[in-house]
């Protein structure tokens, strides 16, 4: 990968070099963020991680041995009926969703949560521009 590529194509070659499920995962948490928000700007940031941003960073996109986690930027502020997040449940900004090898996901629920990120993003941007 070299610094000439965009996010989107560093995001694409993240995805093809995990090259198992997560891999997978991956992909298709992007398309469900994608298909939710078409006007959604992909980032990578931090050496490596896949980043969704609209009006603020949305969620960022880890991978890990067990897991591909999701992590809301104000997860705490979002409404989340389904319960979806399982992880970084103790802090006071931040939420996780982990997601392990074989889980199918929630996909109503988890564009709800997408939908309410960028709401809460555009509130918070219209109140710092009065």
């Amino acid at each position: 990968m070299t610094d000439a590529q965009s996010p989107s194509e560093l995001i694409d070659g993240r995805i093809a070099e995990l090259a198992d499920w997560r891999g997978e995962m991956l992909a298709r948490l992007r398309a469900l963020i994608r298909e939710t928000d078409p006007e959604v700007v992909e980032e990578w940031k931090w050496r490596g991680v896949p980043v969704w941003e609209h009006d603020g960073i949305l969620c960022t996109g880890e991978t890990y041995k067990a897991v591909v986690k999701l992590t809301f930027a104000k997860g705490a502020a979002l409404e989340d009926p389904a319960g979806l997040f399982n992880s970084s449940l103790e802090g006071n900004t931040r939420r996780a969703i982990d997601f392990r090898e074989g889980e199918t996901i929630q996909e109503d629920a988890f564009k709800a949560l997408i939908r309410a990120a960028v709401a809460l993003n555009q509130t918070a941007r219209a109140k710092k521009k009065k």
